[in-house]
């Protein structure tokens, strides 16, 4: 009997994971953030960056000059250890001894590790994954299942407002959409 319980609890775990509906990048942004990134003037991409030209170490950090929101630290309160699960791209930092991915960026459009401005650290996750997961290129789609948590966190690559010890990463594919 303790044995179907169990089975039945991990059974119903793994469904409520399935059922969890996707959470849209704009909630963990404040609605004070999300007018102010609405009302920004369009960015340019005439910098050495722009151009695949790195000249600053750093990567994702923000270049000097862009709008307050595009720095933006501010979060969503009601977010912190909500279970979630989000869509988006990886920015690779770790990898283990196979060359899986234990360690990445999540953020919310492909090629932001290359592309200038990245998004403002409220719009990216780092996701800690130690059972791995191989990542053929920084275009492939992802879904993170786990627990959020507002937590700040700052490395040579970027910033970021947020991170989860993600229960599940795979691979978004066709019969998702």
């Amino acid at each position: 009997m303790r044995r179907l319980l169990f089975i039945a609890l991990a059974l119903c775990s793994s469904l409520a994971h399935a059922q969890l509906p996707e959470t849209d990048w704009l909630t963990l942004m404040p609605k004070s953030d999300q007018k102010a990134l609405e009302a920004m003037p369009e960015i340019t991409h005439n910098t050495p960056e722009g151009d695949g030209n790195f000249t600053h170490k750093g990567g994702l950090k923000q270049s000097k000059g862009l709008a307050p929101v595009m720095y933006s630290t501010k979060t969503v309160p009601e977010m912190d250890g909500k279970e979630i699960r989000i869509g988006g791209y990886p920015v690779p930092l770790e990898t283990d001894a196979k060359g899986r991915a234990t360690s990445f960026f999540l953020v919310p459009y492909p090629g932001a590790c290359i592309h200038v401005p990245p998004p403002p650290p409220n719009q990216m996750i780092l996701i800690r994954y130690p059972k791995g997961l191989k990542l053929d290129d920084i275009y492939t789609p992802l879904w993170a299942i786990g627990k959020l948590k507002v937590e700040k966190v700052s490395n040579d690559m970027a910033d970021a407002a947020y991170a989860m010890d993600a229960e599940k990463v795979r691979v978004v594919v066709e019969s998702d959409l």
